[in-house]
């Protein structure tokens, strides 16, 4: 709303037609808003008498004298005085302090952080006169007191008006903080700035500009310093017709001094809003174009005779004052005499040249960027020397070397290798890209310069290489996923031609091929009903002792042909035909197994032989030679990638998910196509071995098992291979996050782990199987019917020892001894080794968990086998010191395990061997241990106790009383 004016009473109403100085000059103005009266006194009364919803919506429009406040931004600085003049309230809204401001921050000469500094500083000194006794207790600004907060001081505000009337009585009207400016365009007289009168000390009038200071309520006063020292150049400036007449070019006559009040008045132009302001301001810059015209002829002149002391550094500077230097970079960088040298103009093709076919040597590049370096680094100085602030021209002129020679020099090598070798462009990419970062980064630079050598050389060297990074990034992935699946595939099919050379060497004999993919057993069975004599022992089948049912047999067909074994009576010794046993590969070609000279002319025979060169082959299933091979591919490949996550941002990352990819592709056809198939078919070799298909049972272990031990520890060194690689390649230079559960590499490397315990606890389940098998063979094959019972006539009085047989190569004349010896027997011992060598291969080369599942699954199937052999002896009073020495023997093994709850097992089983040592003449006792469950912990119960109690010598003479004691117990406990 307009402020409320108070009129001087009028003798008589003015006229209508009064002009608006009159009305002005008789009003009188009770705020410092800028406001103004109607045009004659009767429109009040007008106003008075109008609508309610009229005298609303006038308060809306703009006043008169905010209207003549917006016309004064648009009047000459001249005509702004004159209606200064007008009365006291015109010069009020002409010295407001916020339309200097604005055109001195049009002119970029208002700093309002040193405005705000300085009013606070002000404020503070002003505290201080005031209140002298509180030592400037007060903030600036705040008015913050210690004992509350003071919002305005009266006594303040007060010395603030005298202080300003003060002012405005010692200076006089016509000069109004212009002084003595000529507003009629006339020669001016400014007052001294700085110290400095202008119009007797040029220099000055060259630095008015810059020794404007910013302080609130002196905003007039400091533009008049700029008005009165620049305005006559510009309006001079602005009336010359040819580049001759200025006044600048006359009062200076040293081109730097012209080219800074050039520089000034282009800044002045900025405050000049004035009506034709855009003519003027044109006119200005078109005569400083001509001046910088002729300022770059000179400097090219210079250029031409290097004149680099001289006139291209005095011009340099001066076009530099005028903000024009790019003209003169621009010529300097693209008329350099380095871009036509010789000398930095190298072949690139020395790199293909140079090298073997299909490959690549860098050293002609590194030759390259070393000239070029010595050049650029010349070049440096001699830009320190020319221009004002070299920095950017240094940067402006590498960037052009990397444009014209760089790029010129390593785009025909990319493009070459492309075509050529995938390999050498992947080197090629990321040689050269190494080479070019390094050059950037040691290039001198000059002072001032060096602290963002680092950041233009990211910058430059993404410039060159981000046109090659995507395809670069893709073919580095690419090249490394063929090559591994073309590794992989080579040994996938070098095994395969091995298997099918092996069977055919042993199987290539024998016509009918549809019977020799049939299982092993299935012509074991055939075989197996033939007569004895043919059969050969080398199988690890029983030979029959004198006495049996089938030592009077007649032989009814040979079992070889020529070459192959005869047929011998029973009895007769004499040597049959062997399976061949293939040697274990050397170390240098483990996926090769030699072959026998000669194969064999059996059938069963080359089955077995070929059955064992399978089994020998499971530890060259999977090669740590090819893992390391391909780890040694993929740690070449992540590190040609990696140097490009230096570059940072998107470059960066995307280099740094490549990097990660590559790993996943190492894991993914290092587990997927080559250990995990690896442990597939040793997994399926194993479920075929039958320990009667062996011949040699006597080498401390079964051979196929201990073969799948040695691939376990295969598979753990490629484990621990992997995740060292992870730490160092990965993990270690941050370029995967091992904190991070969601990160590709980690994530890849967990399923890689899961797969291979998986794979390991397949095939140790499998093993578990084969060693049982061989124990159970063991316990067949050696354990004597005289181990359990001394008095045995012969093996054939009793049903259950019927199918022992001895071992193999052992004559019929030893089962027959009687032992005397107290201690364990030798299949127990064998059984004890047998387990006891197969759990300790697995300690260091398995998780400790999967161990200790290990050993358990182990110890309770060694607890069944034993067990089940046991049901099959007959065991005497005499021959229970041997039992109960067994037993105690496994005990103390499964002691070793440290598995508790395994313990329990073989303690009721130690336990039950006591039931075969009382006499028959107690059978009370006898009775009275079958019947206490507690004794065996729960591990047996009664009628499993009275089975084995069956298993006795004795028993059909203690059967009647043993039941007749548990028939009484039953009672007395009822």
């Amino acid at each position: 709303m307009a402020t409320p004016i108070r009129r001087a009473a009028p003798a008589a109403a003015p006229p209508r037609t009064s002009s608006i100085l009159q009305t002005l000059h008789a009003t009188e103005m009770l705020d410092s808003k800028p406001a103004l009266p109607a045009a004659n006194p009767d429109q009040t009364k007008q106003n008075q008498t109008k609508p309610k919803l009229t005298r609303l919506v006038t308060p809306l429009l703009p006043s008169r004298a905010e209207i003549l406040a917006a016309i004064l931004d648009y009047l000459p600085v001249a005509d702004q005085l004159r209606f200064a003049r007008l009365s006291r309230r015109t010069r009020e809204m002409v010295y407001d302090d916020s339309r200097w401001v604005a055109r001195l921050r049009a002119m970029g000469c208002w700093d309002e952080a040193e405005a705000r500094r300085r009013f606070d500083e002000a404020m503070v000194a002003r505290r201080r006169r005031a209140n002298p006794d509180k030592g400037g207790g007060n903030i600036a600004g705040g008015g913050h007191k210690r004992g509350g907060s003071l919002l305005f001081d009266a006594g303040v505000e007060e010395e603030r008006r005298r202080a300003a009337a003060r002012e405005k009585v010692l200076v006089e009207e016509v000069r109004d903080g212009f002084e003595t400016i000529k507003v009629a365009g006339q020669a001016p007289a400014p007052a001294p700035a700085g110290g400095r009168d202008p119009s007797r000390d040029p220099e000055a009038l060259l630095q008015v500009v810059g020794n404007v200071r910013s302080v609130r309520g002196h905003a007039r006063e400091e533009y008049g310093k700029i008005y009165g020292a620049l305005a006559p150049f510009y309006f001079d400036l602005v009336q010359a017709r040819t580049h001759t007449d200025p006044l600048v070019f006359k009062v200076f006559r040293d081109p730097e001094r012209q080219a800074q009040m050039l520089a000034n008045l282009r800044i002045f132009a900025r405050s000049d809003w004035a009506q034709g302001a855009q003519r003027r301001e044109e006119k200005v810059d078109s005569m400083t174009a001509i001046f910088e015209s002729a300022v770059l002829r000179e400097f090219e002149q210079g250029y031409e005779f290097w004149d680099v002391d001289g006139r291209m550094r005095k011009y340099a500077h001066v076009l530099n004052l005028l903000n024009a230097s790019s003209a003169a970079v621009e010529l300097f960088i693209h008329k350099h005499p380095i871009f036509s040298d010789r000398e930095v103009l190298a072949n690139s093709m020395d790199c293909v040249n140079q090298a073997p076919a299909d490959n690549i040597t860098l050293e002609p590049s590194r030759r390259f960027f070393e000239v070029l370096l010595a050049k650029v680094n010349e070049q440096a100085a001699i830009i320190e020397r020319i221009f004002p602030n070299p920095g950017p021209v240094f940067w402006a002129f590498v960037d052009k070397v990397r444009e014209d020679v760089v790029v010129e020099y390593a785009t025909p090598l990319f493009d070459e290798t492309h075509e050529r070798s995938v390999a050498s462009y992947l080197r090629a990419v990321s040689g050269l890209f190494e080479q070019t970062l390094e050059f950037f980064r040691t290039v001198t630079a000059p002072k001032g310069a060096e602290a963002q050598q680092r950041t233009m050389a990211k910058e430059l060297a993404l410039k060159m290489f981000e046109p090659h990074l995507d395809l670069y990034l893709q073919d580095e992935l690419d090249d490394f996923t063929a090559g591994a699946e073309r590794t992989v595939s080579d040994y996938e099919k070098k095994l395969s031609e091995q298997e099918a050379s092996t069977e055919s060497f042993y199987m290539g004999s024998f016509s009918n091929r549809q019977a020799d993919k049939k299982d092993f057993l299935t012509s074991f069975k055939k075989v197996v009903m033939m007569p004895v004599t043919v059969l050969p022992t080398s199988f690890g089948l029983p030979s029959f002792p004198l006495g049996s049912p089938f030592a009077g047999s007649k032989p009814t067909a040979a079992a070889s042909t020529d070459g192959g074994s005869t047929s011998q009576a029973p009895g007769q010794e004499g040597s049959r035909s062997q399976s061949p046993a293939p040697p274990t590969p050397s170390a240098a070609d483990r996926g090769s197994t030699p072959l026998p000279g000669k194969a064999p002319t059996d059938e069963l025979a080359a089955k077995a032989a070929l059955m064992t060169s399978r089994l020998e082959g499971i530890k060259s299933l999977f090669s740590i030679e090819i893992a390391l091979s391909l780890v040694h591919a993929a740690k070449a490949s992540l590190g040609r990638v990696a140097v490009f996550i230096q570059l940072g941002g998107q470059a960066g990352g995307e280099a740094r998910e490549q990097c990660e990819a590559i790993f996943v592709a190492l894991l993914r056809i290092l587990g997927s196509r080559h250990v995990k198939p690896g442990f597939d078919r040793a997994v399926a070799h194993l479920s075929q071995y039958n320990p009667r298909e062996v011949s040699e049972h006597d080498k401390g272990g079964v051979a196929p098992l201990v073969t799948f031990i040695e691939l376990v520890n295969v598979g753990d060194l490629i484990s621990q291979m992997i995740d060292v690689f992870y730490e160092q390649q990965l993990a270690g230079t941050k370029i995967a996050d091992r904190n991070d559960f969601l990160d590709p590499a980690g994530l890849a490397k967990k399923k890689f782990e899961q797969m291979l315990d998986e794979s390991v606890a397949a095939g140790l389940n499998k093993g578990i199987d084969v060693l049982m098998d061989e124990v159970e063979y063991l316990c067949a094959t050696t354990q004597l019917p005289t181990d359990y019972n001394p008095g045995a006539a012969n093996t054939a009085a009793d049903p259950a020892s019927s199918a022992s047989a001895s071992a193999p190569g052992e004559k019929h004349g030893s089962r027959m001894a009687v032992n005397t010896d107290i201690g364990p027997t030798r299949t127990a011992q064998r059984i004890r080794d047998l387990v006891a060598s197969h759990t300790s291969m697995l300690v260091g080369s398995t998780d400790k968990s999967m161990l200790d599942v290990f050993n358990g699954e182990v110890g309770l199937r060694l607890f069944a086998a034993v067990c089940k052999h046991l049901k099959r002896q007959r065991v005497s009073t005499e021959g229970a010191i041997k039992l109960i020495a067994d037993m105690n023997l496994y005990f103390e093994y499964v002691r070793t395990l440290k598995n508790n709850d395994l313990l329990d097992y073989f303690k009721a089983l130690r336990e039950l061997s006591q039931i075969y040592l009382i006499d028959a003449r107690h059978a009370k006792e006898m009775a009275t241990i079958i019947a206490d469950g507690d004794r065996f912990g729960g591990i047996f119960r009664a009628e499993e106790v009275y089975e084995y109690a069956e298993r006795r010598a004795d028993w059909y003479q203690v059967r009647k009383d043993v039941e007749r004691a548990m028939y009484g117990l039953e009672c007395s406990v009822m």
